[in-house]
């Protein structure tokens, strides 16, 4: 698996919680170890470009995913095939906002961020409310598994 994450926002960010994140989610979401995604960190101004661009609304956002293979979430006997899952594009400016606006660290918001983008990259969506529930739900549990193992890895 290759998971590539490069940091242009000036942002001192701990990247390595973000591999481990994503080493994670693809365990938990049997993706295929040869399976590939970046993870780009830009600075609003980069955002807000990228999100006139493609979603056509003004302003930067906080994460956005650039699917590239259509690969989904796989099973403990059949995985995610091999492939490029694309891109996931996050702001920390933006998620530190958000993460003072909720009471809570900004690497915990950018754990939230990742997984969310994560998610859109298997096909997940949040358009209609069913979807929401499913994809939310699943956004909970994966973060909550992630940071009991990161709790074990501390002690």
């Amino acid at each position: 698996m290759t998971i590539e994450i490069t940091n242009e926002s000036g942002v001192a960010t701990d990247e390595t919680v973000l591999l481990r994140l994503m080493e994670h989610n693809f365990r938990e979401l049997h993706v295929s170890p040869d399976a590939d995604v970046a993870i780009l960190l830009v600075d609003e101004g980069a955002m807000e470009a990228l999100h006139v661009q493609w979603m056509d609304e003004p302003g930067p956002t906080d994460v956005l995913s650039f699917p590239m293979d259509e690969l989904r979430p796989g099973t403990e006997e059949q995985p995610t095939a091999p492939g490029l899952l694309g891109d996931i594009v996050l702001c920390p400016q933006v998620a530190e906002a958000q993460a003072q606006a909720a009471g809570h660290p900004t690497l915990d918001e950018l754990v939230l961020l990742t997984t969310h983008g994560l998610l859109h990259l298997l096909g997940f969506d949040h358009a209609e409310p069913d979807d929401e529930r499913e994809m939310f739900a699943l956004q909970r549990d994966l973060i909550t598994a992630f940071q009991t193992s990161e709790r074990r890895r501390r002690t």
